[in-house]
Formats: C-alpha cells, sequence, structure tokens
C-alpha cells in the first residue's frame, strides 16, 4: 500500500492528467477524449464543481504525479428524518498503479471526510460490467443494496 501517496482538492491544472485517465476508460463508456476541441467540456464542468458547496473532485497523486481521483457529492433528504449521504463517484485510478492501494485509500479518505462532517451514510454505483470493482467495494465494506437504472437523454 503506498505510504507516500498525497490526496487533495483537484486544481485546474491537473485537468489533463484527468482527462487522459478517464480517457484512457475503456469500460466507461463516457466519451472521454483527450482531443484539445473536448477541453473547455472539461474547464465547463471542473468550474461548475469547483464552485459548488456540496462538491469536491479530489486527485491522489505520487511522486508528484496524479494517480487517481474520485469526486464527492453531499446530498440531504427528507427521508431519513433529514439525514444526510455522501455519494462518491468517478473513482478511478491510473491503469499502471492499479492493485497497489491506492483506490483503498481513496475510497477510506472519502469516508473519513463524510464521518468527520457528521454524515451518516457514503453510497456509490458501479458500472454493471465493472466486476472486479464490485469485488474491490465489497472488500471495503459497501453492501450492494440498490439497483440502479439512467436514462440518456441527448
Amino acid at each position: 500500500m503506498p505510504q507516500d501517496l498525497n490526496i487533495r482538492e483537484a486544481r485546474k491544472d491537473d485537468l489533463p492528467a484527468l482527462v487522459a485517465m478517464f480517457a484512457a476508460d475503456a469500460l466507461g463508456g463516457h466519451g472521454d477524449t483527450t482531443e484539445a476541441e473536448a477541453f473547455p467540456d472539461y474547464l465547463r464542468a471542473f468550474a461548475v464543481i469547483e464552485a459548488s458547496p456540496d462538491q469536491t473532485l479530489y486527485v491522489a497523486e505520487r511522486g508528484g504525479e496524479v494517480v487517481g481521483t474520485f469526486q464527492t457529492m453531499v446530498t440531504t433528504s427528507l427521508t431519513g428524518r433529514g439525514s444526510s449521504a455522501m455519494i462518491i463517484e468517478a473513482v478511478q485510478t491510473r491503469a499502471d498503479m492499479r492493485g497497489q492501494g491506492v483506490g483503498g485509500l481513496m475510497i477510506e479518505f472519502a469516508i473519513a471526510e463524510a464521518k468527520g462532517r457528521g454524515i451518516g451514510r457514503v453510497a456509490l454505483t458501479s458500472n454493471a460490467v465493472r466486476k472486479d470493482a464490485h469485488r474491490f467495494y465489497e472488500r471495503l465494506g459497501f453492501k450492494p443494496s440498490h439497483l440502479g437504472f439512467k436514462m440518456a437523454l441527448k
């Protein structure tokens, strides 16, 4: 497990490394690309995330290089007597760093952040084809409890 891992909030200058990580993900199917004409889309999304008090984009870096990322969002609902939950989204470890404990440390960090904010539940979704990721999340203590649905509107 990498002890020299630093997890911090993402900065705008991290975007090329983050985009490259997402674009290299063949299973994600999000259409991410490193083509220059797409970069304004990523800048726009970064600005929205950065401006939101309920969203945080993180990077994990090792030796000054971005080796992983994840995003958290806090939602509050009337259910559960007005409870809040932290949603962990867009968890990605650079391909050459998988299996080295980076993902586990990122998730542990997110859970600690939630606990520190008095949030009683963390949740995440994972693409149905990512069987290795499902086993990873279960090893960390997550339980498959819901079935998710989505609809593309474009």
